[in-house]
Parts: C-alpha cells; sequence; structure tokens
C-alpha cells in the first residue's frame, strides 16, 4: 500500500476527525497511484492517520475512510452499510430514507436512498465509484431490493474525472413508484426527479406545518412536487396555491395533489416566484401562510454573497405577502450558508420589511441525514418558521 504523508501545516479538521485531504496538505506520495486506490496516511511527525482512497487529480485528494489499521474490502463497506441502516433502524427511518449520507456515515461521496424496497445510490467520487459492485453487493444481501438504480449524472463528478451516467444496477424496473410519506401519497420518479428522485430530507419538517396552516390562504414558492403544500392542504388549509418555475414540477405537483384527494383545495402554477412575489408585493395580496423552499442559490463560496443577497430579496417579498401575525415558512439547502448566517439574513429581510418575527421553531434536516459535529458539510439544511408582525 502506498503512504501518503502530510506536511507539518495542515487544518486542524482532519485531527479533528473530517475525512477531506486537500491537494495542498499532501508533503510527498511514496509511490506511483491510480485515482481510486487505497493509501495509508501518516502525519508530519510519523504517526498514523488513517486509510483512504486517493485522486491526484481531484483538489480533494484523499478521502478517509477509516482511521483504524483495517483492510478496504467488500466486508468494510458491507460493514459500513449494515451500520448506517441500523442507525436507520434505531432512530425510525425504515420504509423511506437516506439509508447513507456520505461523511456523516463514513462513506465519504456515498448517497444511497431507499424507497420502499428500491434503491436509489450515488458515487460521487473516483474512490467510491471504484467501490460500486461491492456497495451493490452489500445491498443485495442486507435488503433484497427489488431494484437498485444508479444516478450518477451529477456534475461534480465531473471534477473526478468520472463520466455522467444513470441507469440500472439490478435487473430493470419502473422507476416511477408511488410512496408514502405522514400518511400522504407522493410519485417518486427515480430516473428523472432531482438528485435521487425524491428530497427525504424535509421530511420532519412538512409535519412541523400542521397547526399554522388550519384554515389558512397559504402560498407556496419553489414547490418542486409540491409536497409541503400538499400536507398544508391535508393539515386543514382553506386554500394553497403553489408555484414553480418548472412545468414538469408543476404538472407533477398537480398529478400528486389528485393522487391524495386535495386538488380542490391545492394547485400548482408555472411561475417565477422573483417575478411574481414583487408583483404581487406591488399588487397588495395577502396570505396567512407564505412558504419558501428555493434551491441552493449557491455552489462555490465565491458567490456566497450573491447567494445571502438572493435568500434575503426572496424572505422580504415573502414577508411582504403575510397578513398581520401571518407565519413564514422558510429553508436553505446549502451548506455553505450557515445557520448563523441564515437566521443574520433572515433578520435583515424583517428590518428591511419593518416586521417583527417571533420564532415558532428552528430545524436541521431530518434524522436519517445525521449531523456530525465538526464537519460543516453535513449541517446544511435550515428550516425556519416564524410570526411575521407590524412593527
Amino acid at each position: 500500500m502506498v503512504k501518503v504523508t502530510l506536511k507539518r501545516r495542515i487544518h486542524q479538521r482532519i485531527a479533528n476527525g473530517h475525512p477531506w485531504i486537500f491537494a495542498n496538505e499532501v508533503e510527498k506520495i511514496n509511490g506511483e497511484v491510480q485515482p481510486g486506490d487505497i493509501v495509508e496516511v501518516d502525519y508530519a511527525d510519523g504517526k498514523y492517520c488513517g486509510r483512504g482512497y486517493i485522486n491526484t487529480k481531484s483538489q480533494i485528494i484523499i478521502r478517509l475512510l477509516t482511521r483504524k489499521k483495517e483492510e478496504i474490502n467488500e466486508a468494510f463497506f458491507f460493514n459500513r452499510i449494515q451500520q448506517a441502516w441500523q442507525y436507520r433502524q434505531k432512530t425510525g427511518y425504515t420504509e423511506n430514507c437516506r439509508l447513507v449520507f456520505g461523511e456523516a456515515d463514513f462513506l465519504p461521496s456515498l448517497i444511497i436512498d431507499k424507497f420502499n424496497d428500491y434503491f436509489s445510490v450515488q458515487t460521487l467520487s473516483y474512490g467510491m465509484d471504484v467501490w460500486k459492485p461491492a456497495i451493490v453487493k452489500a445491498l443485495e444481501a442486507i435488503f433484497h431490493p427489488k431494484g437498485i438504480f444508479e444516478r450518477n449524472d451529477v456534475p461534480v463528478r465531473e471534477l473526478e474525472g468520472l463520466p455522467l451516467q444513470k441507469g440500472f444496477l439490478s435487473a430493470p424496473f419502473n422507476p416511477n413508484m408511488v410512496i408514502t410519506e405522514n400518511g400522504l401519497k407522493f410519485n417518486v420518479d427515480l430516473e428523472n426527479g432531482q438528485k435521487t428522485g425524491y428530497f427525504l430530507d424535509q421530511q420532519d419538517n412538512r409535519r412541523a406545518i400542521k397547526n399554522i396552516v388550519k384554515d389558512a390562504d397559504v402560498l407556496g414558492a419553489f414547490t418542486y412536487t409540491g409536497t409541503f403544500e400538499i400536507h398544508a392542504a391535508h393539515y386543514g388549509a382553506k386554500s394553497v396555491l403553489g408555484i414553480d418555475i418548472s412545468q414538469n414540477a408543476v404538472d407533477q405537483a398537480n398529478i400528486n395533489a389528485k393522487l391524495n384527494g386535495l386538488d380542490h383545495i391545492c394547485r400548482f402554477e408555472m411561475m417565477n416566484a422573483f417575478d411574481v412575489l414583487k408583483q404581487w408585493v406591488k399588487e397588495a395580496r395577502q396570505y396567512d401562510v407564505v412558504m419558501l423552499d428555493p434551491p441552493a442559490f449557491t455552489k462555490s463560496r465565491e458567490n456566497i454573497q450573491k447567494a445571502v443577497t438572493g435568500y434575503k430579496e426572496i424572505n422580504l417579498r415573502g414577508m411582504r405577502l403575510l397578513k398581520n401575525g401571518g407565519f413564514l415558512v422558510t429553508s436553505s439547502c446549502t451548506n455553505l450558508v450557515s445557520p448563523e448566517l441564515f437566521l443574520q439574513t433572515i433578520e435583515m429581510a424583517a428590518k428591511d420589511a419593518r416586521k417583527q418575527l417571533r420564532q415558532v421553531t428552528f430545524k436541521a434536516q431530518a434524522s436519517d441525514h445525521p449531523i456530525i459535529w465538526g464537519m460543516e458539510n453535513t449541517n446544511y439544511l435550515k428550516f425556519l418558521i416564524v410570526e411575521v408582525r407590524d412593527k
């Protein structure tokens, strides 16, 4: 096994347990390596650091898999996936859940979502992609699944020198299915849906709106396939309008509303949220509840300020569309915007809107997406409900 020695001056995160080692933290590589090879890593003083996979073409040159001197083989991946499943069983996420959440399950760059008896897999780095057959073998041994689908059509793979691809990792099956969440039914498209087919990370947060939407007129923006809005209708909203820029998402949302017998309360239309919310503020439209679940406005640190400006602007408009004492439900899904920065951004929006906020709840993602302290990238979702009052 090739040995890699780190520089004397490295980021403290490595010693604290973070698995990422950047190229500028490596002093020397003692031998020839191919992308995906397992290497042993030592600190500058010769002390053992861990074992992981290497890719000299990637900015993150090594991702550590273990801090022990253990063999990385098929059994290693079987045990890690088994441990991830045991955690989900203990915390109550078994029917539909994120089975493996990358670094948070000590399997960097591996995402596995479980939808009933079907699995959606992403191997987002070269080193993890090498072990894809072992991962599939482990899933088959533990779950005896009805099907496994690969969603490796993610641009981040290009940074690793990997092709973008998607398809069956098992015998072919119908990738369109219906899952149940909080007593409601939703269509999932494993082949063409966003990310792995469905956003499981908000499943707990969707229950959090139960009391505030009763008898309310609700507006939802960036609805995707309508999960928050359909929950609102289910929980007793008087009327629900959901808007999204994607016609395909709107079509799916309307199908989901009909699937749950809620299309008489809940409707979806294709609109650009930034444009129409600005117009509706001018028209003095008013709602009891406004829900905002925008996509990540940035994927790079260079554009954080641009993202903050976007979050502030959309939340400012959301607040201005609320009746006095109404509720704003708002989220941010980029880990580059910290929880503290997100709350500051909402506070700035409230100040500009001349509104006073009373916090109802502030949460992260569901617990099947666990947060590892010291790994900021695992603490990515911010979910906030506030009561909004005139000053």
